[in-house]
């Protein structure tokens, strides 16, 4: 006797379902959501998978992928309450054998039963030659400076409503750091340069938080079968970096699949701290942000830049721990201590540095444990490690253009009162910096 498992969280049209099948005389497993459907199926290997597309979960299409990955012989149906060629196309391109819309017909099933199981051939990137970009020296320009969500207004015309996104050329390589809001103008401007010819590029993610990649589905080179896009980060969950990227562009959330972008979009998870992009050799660090973060030091010929969009400082959150936990104060303190210099070391004698400075002082008392700077120990986080040019970054939402420049009058005014030299600025929109210097020894 065959074998169906339905996946479908709506328990009245579940029963339905059911007894259609039992009437037909085929044994049923029922779940209400993908991933116990996603066991049932690798443990009991049913002939016949019926699966919702919009489950509470994850999606219908993400069951077919992972089934798909480990097994073929089954065949997948995909069940929905509406009819949408571009759900229909996106199902089969994951893998399932049919698309069928809400009460679901016997007639319909067994024409999929009896026809053979849908085989579709691998998709592959056409490469092309990167274009050849020489750049006079190392040049950084701010795309997106916010965090945690895009503001555009009047009230941030100043400083910029995008969120993170920074672009680096150097050595011939194009870097984009993470892919924020301000991702969007970046891609528009990218193809407005190269016109015709295809752009090879790396985008280096710190980590998966929405406001770092949510730029991504509208990252023109991605639609455009010329260019090339390597993409790099950790993890940062369970699911997998390709995964986690993908499931933003899954339906209901977006109209094009991840698996339609006509570029050649290649994604690493990195392994190691340390590692190459072109000729710029890359350092990393994991910061004190929920789930995993990483900061970069970029080592260029004329210099090297940090990048550490959300990093807390050490301190104060581990204080507060102790004091939940029950952890004694003084080994706390230590633990920060050593956490700060070992950071301090990481970015000593940057020449530019980036960093989170999402809260005042003042702010930050109230959200101890949301992963994000302080103003007054970014400075001196920066002036410690002896960093030659500070950009407050990572804005926070609330803040307005006057508050903003409150705040690097502030920051200046620390570093005027510490007698030592620092160039301080707030990371505008459209700002650009060029490095010209020679590199520091490596």
């Amino acid at each position: 006797m065959p074998t169906v498992l339905l996946i479908e969280d709506d328990v009245e049209s579940r029963k339905r379902i059911a007894r259609l099948f039992a009437r037909h005389e085929w044994d049923v497993l029922e779940t209400e959501d993908g991933k116990p459907g996603i066991e049932l199926a690798f443990a009991k290997r049913p002939e016949l998978i019926v699966c919702d597309l919009l489950l509470p979960k994850m999606s219908g299409l993400q069951v077919c992928r992972a089934i798909r990955e480990k097994l073929d012989a089954p065949k997948i149906i995909i069940i929905a309450g509406r009819n949408y060629d571009i759900d229909r196309d996106a199902v089969l391109e994951a893998g399932g054998d049919g698309y069928f819309v809400k009460p679901l017909k016997w007639e319909k099933l067994a024409a999929v039963l009896k026809r053979p199981r849908r085989r579709p051939g691998k998709l592959t990137g056409r490469e092309s030659p990167a274009l050849k970009f020489h750049p006079p020296s190392t040049r950084i320009k701010f795309w997106g400076v916010r965090g945690s969500i895009p503001v555009p207004g009047p009230s941030t015309i100043g400083y910029g409503g995008n969120t993170t996104c920074v672009e680096i050329r150097t050595d011939g390589e194009i870097i984009i750091m993470d892919a924020g809001s301000g991702i969007r103008e970046l891609g528009l401007s990218l193809e407005k340069e190269f016109g015709n010819a295809p752009i090879n590029l790396t985008l280096l993610l710190t980590h998966t938080h929405w406001d770092h990649i949510q730029g991504l589905p509208f990252f023109l080179p991605a639609y455009k079968a010329k260019n090339t896009i390597r993409v790099l980060g950790y993890e940062g969950a369970r699911a997998g970096l390709a995964t986690i990227l993908a499931a933003q562009m899954e339906v209901p959330f977006f109209p094009v699949s991840w698996k339609d972008l006509p570029g050649t979009i290649k994604i690493q998870e990195l392994k190691k701290m340390e590692f190459s992009i072109g000729k710029t050799r890359v350092r990393s660090r994991f910061l004190n942000h929920p789930g995993v973060c990483a900061g970069y030091r970029l080592f260029t010929r004329e210099g090297s830049i940090a990048f550490l969009p959300d990093n807390e400082p050490f301190e104060p959150l581990k204080l507060k721990l102790a004091a939940r936990d029950g952890i004694h104060l003084h080994r706390a303190r230590a633990q920060a201590v050593v956490q700060r210099s070992k950071l301090v070391e990481f970015l000593k004698d940057a020449d530019v540095l980036i960093l989170d400075a999402q809260y005042t002082d003042e702010k930050y008392q109230d959200h101890i444990g949301w992963g994000h700077g302080a103003l007054s120990r970014v400075v001196s986080l920066a002036l410690e490690a002896r960093a030659k040019k500070l950009f407050l970054f990572h804005h926070d939402p609330a803040h307005d253009d006057h508050q903003l420049d409150e705040m690097l009058e502030r920051a200046r005014l620390l570093v005027l009162e510490s007698g030592r030299p620092l160039e301080v600025e707030a990371a505008r929109e459209g700002a650009e910096i060029w490095l010209s210097g020679p590199a520091p020894a490596r």
